[in-house]
């Protein structure tokens, strides 16, 4: 009975652990809506598949996915295609990283391949 109640602890701590961990997922506007009602930290990665920067970003962003403390929500905005949100946000360029708390910008980087840079962009919002 120790060994379960044992697994089932640890199996809990696992799951809250990875709730609270960096989620890349497409974008919505449903899901930019609630995070912003909501006052959650959230970032739009304006991306285009042909982009190589965006590319080494994503890369970045996949290995940020375990670290500790990182409790934010990365959209992946179609570069190409959300034209109304790249006006809405002032996009000039793919390979741009939009970090919101709220309705505020608390952050943004333009091209930054960087672990360091897109990390302490994202926390800005934390």
């Amino acid at each position: 009975m120790h060994l379960k109640h044992l697994f089932l602890t640890t199996l809990l701590a696992v799951s809250a652990m990875a709730a609270q961990a960096l989620d890349i997922q497409p974008y919505s506007a449903t899901a930019l809506s609630q995070a912003q009602k909501a006052n959650q930290p959230v970032a739009l990665h304006f991306h285009a598949d042909w982009c190589p920067t965006c590319r080494a970003q994503s890369q970045v962003l996949q290995g940020l996915k375990s670290e500790a403390g990182l409790d934010i929500t990365v959209l992946v905005v179609n570069y190409d295609t959300e034209k109304d949100l790249k006006r809405r946000f002032n996009v000039r360029a793919q390979s741009t990283l939009v970090v919101l708390r709220g309705d505020k910008e608390t952050y943004r980087v333009v091209g930054d391949t960087s672990p360091g840079g897109i990390r302490g962009a994202l926390k800005s919002a934390l």
